[in-house]
């Protein structure tokens, strides 16, 4: 039997598939079952496209639907309230070998958005400073060669 991978997500990121998986089934599943009767009242289903328009869609939802439940049901919801460590939740500054400072949110994978500065808890940085103290130097091993990262700030 697969064993089945623990998700991680941050408390924001947990109401973010909530608010998804609620508007799925309360407002998209009623529009698109209203389309299908709509397509089924033109008649002749063989040729129709707007009824395999909408059951393509159905289709597409329910699947959305399901990844989102199996998401909520097989995830852990990371607890940031310890600043002591660096720990998914956490809003780190690191300060690199050349002196450039960054600030990044440590979040689960399904929550990485590297353009907001979200990084995720499985990338090299956040594999190399989840469970550090600040003031830490840690090593990054990374594809494109090891560096040096110094914890700065944990919020």
């Amino acid at each position: 039997m697969k064993q089945i991978e623990n998700i991680m997500l941050t408390a924001e990121g947990y109401l973010e598939l909530e608010q998804e998986l609620n508007t799925l089934k309360t407002k998209k599943r009623p529009e698109i079952i209203k389309a299908l009767k709509e397509a089924r009242a033109l008649g002749d289903l063989s040729e129709n496209s707007d009824y395999d328009a909408a059951r393509n869609e159905q289709a597409q939802l329910e699947a959305r639907i399901k990844e989102l439940e199996f998401k909520l049901e097989h995830c852990t919801i990371a607890d940031a309230t310890k600043n002591d460590v660096v720990n998914v939740g956490n809003k780190v500054t690191i300060t690199y070998d050349d002196g450039d400072t960054e600030e990044y949110k440590i979040v689960g994978s399904l929550e990485a958005d590297p353009f907001d500065n979200k990084i995720s808890n499985e990338s090299p940085i956040g594999k190399a400073i989840i469970g550090h103290k600040k003031g830490e130097a840690v090593e990054v091993v990374s594809p494109n060669g090891n560096f040096s990262v110094t914890i700065a700030n944990i919020e």
